[in-house]
This record gives structure tokens, sequence and C-alpha cells, in this order.
């Protein structure tokens, strides 16, 4: 199949400035990318044909050649111009440093090369707290693992007395070259790792690292109002970078513990009290708890079980509300248990004195609709 036009697989015009190439290939680069399109041949054609109008055009020599001659004047077997994708000048691993650092987040040292200095790796670590450090704050003191400069050989990795040696693979400079047909792909030295030095001789105390593992102690203040699942970040005290790239974070992961008494949903509390069947029929002063201490409710003559009393303000302050939330009190009638036989004598008579309908309005409802439906 005949390739087409460099110009208008870029989509642009002839005299397109090096800005207007290089932004026309990186929204096809974006969007035909085989790591965003897997398994789709067809965009993955459609991203090494815009890959190689981007590297032709944007090589002043080979777009003269091309401009003249067309493909033949880039084809580096027809012998015009300054040759093909192999050539000095503008090879496909500057384009991919360039572009694709970009996109991708790559970063470039001086000369030319992708560094490999990198960001040290998150850490997480999960923190159970009980309702009231929640609702309160609460500071603390957790020991996370942690890497020290190794003091037997200072950091370097190397036997006291010797020293790290440049990397005969790739010169020092982390990273090799590889040449295959028209690609030239740059990746890290399998020889150093990236770090452009090889060690002969290996510390026998952090086994050439350069660095020790060991336990640090630090202090986590829990704001007021957190929740279960929320997260404190403790910035630099990951782990750390490597080849002197910065450290992560530490991830404080809360965990609230179920609580005797309250359940939270947001910054509302729950809780049940029970009450005795007299307290619901004669109604009176019910005691109940809170975060914050004590608290009386007014219970109503016949009082239902379930009935729901809300006491405002006495729920939590959540870290990102303005007021506090609400405490819902969910009554619930007891039945008494283990009665001597004069109590079940007094329940009888009780029960009897009860049998009008106005002291049981909702049995008679029920009892009216059972009615209604056998008819």
């Amino acid at each position: 199949m005949a390739k087409r036009d460099f110009y208008e697989v870029l989509g642009v015009p002839k005299n397109a400035g090096d800005d207007e190439l290089k932004k026309a290939y990186r929204k096809l680069a974006m969007k035909y990318h085989p790591d965003r399109n897997p398994d789709d041949k067809s965009a993955e054609e459609k991203f090494k044909e815009a890959k190689e109008a981007y590297e032709m055009l944007s090589d002043a020599k080979k777009r003269e050649a091309y401009d003249r001659f067309g493909h033949a004047g880039v084809d580096p077997n027809a012998g015009f111009g300054p040759g093909g994708a192999g050539g000095a000048g503008g090879g496909f691993a500057d384009v991919f440093g360039d572009i694709f650092g970009d996109i991708f987040g790559g970063q470039r040292q001086g000369g030319g090369g992708r560094s490999n200095v990198y960001r040290g790796a998150d850490l997480r670590y999960a923190m159970e707290v009980s309702l009231e450090q929640a609702a309160h704050g609460h500071t603390t003191e957790i020991r996370i693992p942690s890497w020290d400069h190794c003091k037997a050989c200072s950091g370097s990795g190397a036997k006291p007395g010797t020293k790290p040696k440049t990397c005969h693979t790739c010169n020092g400079q982390g990273q090799v070259r590889m040449q295959q047909g028209f690609f030239s792909i740059q990746q890290t030295c399998p020889t150093c790792h990236g770090t452009g030095k090889v060690i002969p001789e290996p510390c026998t105390v952090c086994n050439g690292m350069g660095r020790v593992k060991n336990n640090k102690t630090l202090e986590v203040k829990i704001p007021a109002g957190i929740d279960d699942g929320m997260r404190i970040r403790s910035a630099g005290n990951g782990e750390p970078g490597v080849n002197g790239g910065p450290p992560g974070d530490l991830f404080v992961e809360i965990r609230v513990k179920e609580h005797a008494v309250f359940q939270r949903e947001g910054d509302d509390l729950h809780c049940e009290v029970p009450i005795s069947v007299s307290k619901a029929a004669l109604g009176g002063t019910v005691e109940v708890p809170t975060l914050s201490g004590k608290a009386e409710i007014e219970i109503p003559e016949g009082t239902q079980p379930a009935k729901t009393f809300r006491l405002r303000g006495k729920g939590i302050k959540g870290v990102r509300s303005s007021y506090p939330g609400d405490l819902y009190v969910h009554i619930q009638v007891e039945t008494p248990v283990r009665l001597t036989e004069h109590q079940k004598k007094l329940l009888r008579e009780l029960e009897i004195s009860l049998a009008d309908a106005k002291h049981s309005p909702q049995t008679k409802t029920w009892k009216d609709k059972v009615k209604d439906f056998f008819q």
C-alpha cells in the first residue's frame, strides 16, 4: 500500500511551522497511542504513521528532501537527501523523548537523554481510632519503616576504601540506545540499572545499596471530625527516591472502631434507648448519652416503639462541615421478662381493663384491615 502524504497524515498545510507540527502530532499520539487502544490494530497503524510523518517533517533536512522528492527523498535505500529513520539529526529517540516526555510525564536531563531519577513509592498505614477520638481529634505516634544512609560506606554502596566505577556498558549515561532498523529506542542500562555506576566491591553492611532499613517514629495529628476511610497525608515520609529522586508520601488511612452505643452516619449519630412499657404508656424523663456528656429527653404519654427523638447539634462536626450534626434517639419499648405470678396476674387484669379500642388504636385499625382483607 502506497504511503499517504506526511502533511495529510498530520492534517497540516505544507507551510506549517514546528509548533503546528508538534501540536498536530501530540493530538494524534494521544488519540491513537497503543496504551490507550489495546488490541486495536487500526489505531496502532495510525499511531506509527503519525510518528513517522512527524519524525520526517520535524527535521529540517529530511523535510527539505521530502518536499523536493517525496517519499523517495527520505527512503534510506533510494539515495536521496539525508537518509531515513536511522540517519543523523532528529532520530526517533529524540522525537520520543521530546513529545512523549511531555505527554506521559517523562523527565529529561541535560544532553537530551531521559532521566533515571524516580520519585519514591508512597506508603500506607492503617490506623484504628475510637469514635470519641475521631469526633474530638487525637494526637498519637506511629512507627514506620524508613531507609537511612549507610554509615559504613557513607551512602556510596562501595566497600570502605573502594569507590564505584563508571559503567562500561553505558559509559556513565545510565541509558543505552537499541537500534532495530527504522526504530531507535533508548532504555535503562541493564548493567547499572540507570545509575551510571557499578560497584565492584559492595559494602558488606548495606550490600551495595548505600542505605540500610530502619524504623522511625512519627507524630500523627488526627483532626476532629475525621470519618472512617479518610486519609491523612504526611509528605516526604514514604520510601526514598531512586538516584536522588524525591521521597514518596505516607498516607494514614483511618479506621473508626465500632462503638458500643452510637452508630455514625455522616455527621449524625444514632443510638437506641430502651424504656419500660409503663414509661412508654405514662411518659416521663429519660437520660440519654451524648459524646459531650448526658442529656435528658421528655417521653410523652403513649409513646410507641421505634419513636425517634432528635437532639440538634449533638452529633459530630465533620472536618469539612460548618455545623455539627444531630443525635437521633430511637426508642425501644422493652417487654418485661421473667415475671412472677403476682406480676402476671396484674398484667392480665391490666389487659382486660385495656380492652376498649380507645386504648389500642393501632390494634383496632389493624383488625379492621384484616377483616376487610378476608371479605
